[in-house]
Parts: C-alpha cells; sequence; structure tokens
C-alpha cells in the first residue's frame, strides 16, 4: 500500500500534540509526538556526506533512496494511509522533501512566541524537584536564564522559530499552514475543516470533547511531567501570564506571520494576543 506523507512542525507549546490528538481519531491518520525520522535522515547524510570516508560510495540518487527508505521502514508497521510525521526541523528541509515527495503538506502550530515561553515556564515551575533535561545547571537558575536558553540558536524555541521562519520567506512557503493555537482551542471545527481542506481530504466528524492523548512516559524520560499531555475537551482557558513583564514584551514581537508580505504560506491566525493583566 502506497502511503500519503503530511508533516506536523513550527514552534513547541503551541498545539501540535493536541492536533495530532484530534487527527489519530481519524482512522485513515496517523499522528504522533515528535518522531525519530527528521534526525535519522540527517545522520545518514551526514555518514553519506562529503566528511565522511564512505563519501564516493554514494551518488545522488542513493543518499535520496536511502532517505525516502527512512520513511517506508520507520512506519513499516502502520496500516494508515495518511501518515503525520511530527518534527520541528522539518521546516529547514523543504528542500529535501520536495525531492522525496510530491504532494505533501506542512502544518505549522505557532503562537504567540511570549506565550510559548511562558508556557513553558508554566511547565518548569510544576515540577519543582524533578531537574529535567530541558536545561543545565547554569540555565535553570532564573526565569532570565531559562527563557535566554530556550530562545537561543541551539535552543528548544529558537532552533524551531529560526527554521519556521526560513520555510516562511522560502520558495517551497506554499506548502505551509500556520494554524494559530488560539484559533485551534476556541474554533476547533473550523480550523480543522480548513485543515481538511489544505491537505485535500474529505472532511471526519471530530469530536472535540473526547481527545485522548498522554505520552507520560516520553515526558518522564524527559524529567519534564506533563510536557505533552491533553485535556480531553478543546477549549481556550485565558489566562495571566507569569512571565515578568519585560521579559513578555521582549517576545511579543517575535510572531512575525503576522505580516503576510513576502509569503506564500497559508495563514489560519487570529490578531495578535495581549498580555493579560
Amino acid at each position: 500500500m502506497t502511503q500519503k506523507y503530511h508533516f506536523i512542525s513550527g514552534l513547541p507549546r503551541s498545539g501540535s500534540t493536541l492536533l495530532s490528538g484530534i487527527l489519530k481519531q481519524n482512522p485513515k491518520f496517523h499522528a504522533s509526538i515528535s518522531s525519530p525520522v527528521a534526525a535519522l535522515m540527517n545522520g545518514a547524510l551526514e555518514q553519506m556526506g562529503a566528511n565522511s570516508e564512505s563519501y564516493t560510495f554514494f551518488n545522488e540518487q542513493k543518499r535520496k533512496a536511502i532517505s525516502k527508505a527512512l520513511f517506508q521502514a520507520y512506519y513499516s508497521d502502520i496500516s494508515n494511509p495518511v501518515i503525520f510525521d511530527t518534527n520541528r526541523q522539518w521546516t529547514a528541509r523543504l528542500h529535501q522533501l520536495v525531492e522525496l515527495f510530491d504532494d505533501f503538506k506542512v502544518i505549522c502550530c505557532v503562537r504567540n512566541p511570549a506565550w510559548v515561553m511562558d508556557s513553558f515556564e508554566k511547565i518548569y515551575r510544576k515540577n519543582p524537584f524533578d531537574y529535567s533535561r530541558m536545561f543545565n545547571a547554569a540555565s535553570r537558575q532564573t526565569v532570565y536564564s531559562r527563557c535566554d536558553s530556550l530562545i537561543s540558536a541551539n535552543g528548544t524555541v529558537g532552533s524551531a522559530w529560526t527554521a519556521l521562519k526560513e520555510a516562511y520567506y522560502g520558495e517551497f512557503s506554499d506548502r505551509l499552514l500556520l494554524v494559530d493555537y488560539d484559533l485551534l482551542t476556541q474554533k476547533p471545527a473550523r480550523t480543522i475543516e480548513l485543515i481538511y481542506q489544505f491537505i485535500g481530504e474529505p472532511l471526519f466528524p471530530h469530536d472535540f470533547d473526547q481527545v485522548d492523548y498522554n505520552e507520560s512516559e516520553f515526558d518522564q524520560q524527559l524529567g519534564v511531567k506533563g510536557l505533552h499531555q491533553v485535556r480531553k475537551k478543546v477549549e481556550f482557558k485565558a489566562r495571566r501570564s507569569i512571565l515578568p513583564p519585560d521579559l513578555f514584551v521582549k517576545y511579543q514581537e517575535m510572531d512575525f506571520w503576522q505580516d503576510a508580505t513576502g509569503t506564500g504560506a497559508n495563514i489560519i491566525a487570529s490578531k495578535k494576543t495581549q498580555r493579560l493583566l
């Protein structure tokens, strides 16, 4: 059976786990949390690259064939005809994906970066005596050092943000659909309907009151309890930010997708979310 691939990417703490939980209600779809396929493909290409002593054994055709075979091997036990592979770095790999798949789409979950940082801080404070792998001894000292670590070029938020920005202004931006977390939680039915239209699939009757998704074992390995846990009912809950005001303002203006100039990306987004004082 030939399977169709789409991808979920974008920013962390922006609804990708929730979206996967919704999509997997459709028996036609397979969706999960971040898979290792992107890292496997990158590692294989490094081994076949010019810095490897094996470089002369591989031409472009072999490198492409091996890259595609990794998808087929990893999902060999999955029978669903449509697969959504999740990874934050796919947005920086569009130039590779277009060579491997003919008609894929990338759903990019986004959220105002100030609220992304706020969400990470909220998770951190929920686990006060469990020092996770998200931070080292130096970076976990204060909310300022934690935010600096997250937003750095190699940080969890910074790397995803720059990869998304690369794709947003790149030559394959028409493959993207940016989905704002606030709209996904406020108007899930309409948002999912637009996603189905974008990927060209017939609409499925989802139950937004019974979304069940929890990757507690994965979260325990990271030492971050609740990182991939979603509430059964899809709903938006307004609250105050726990970030200091200067930090919130610092990151609030980083939502570049509010300006659609210079991109072919499709966008489901609301107006800029303001801080609740």
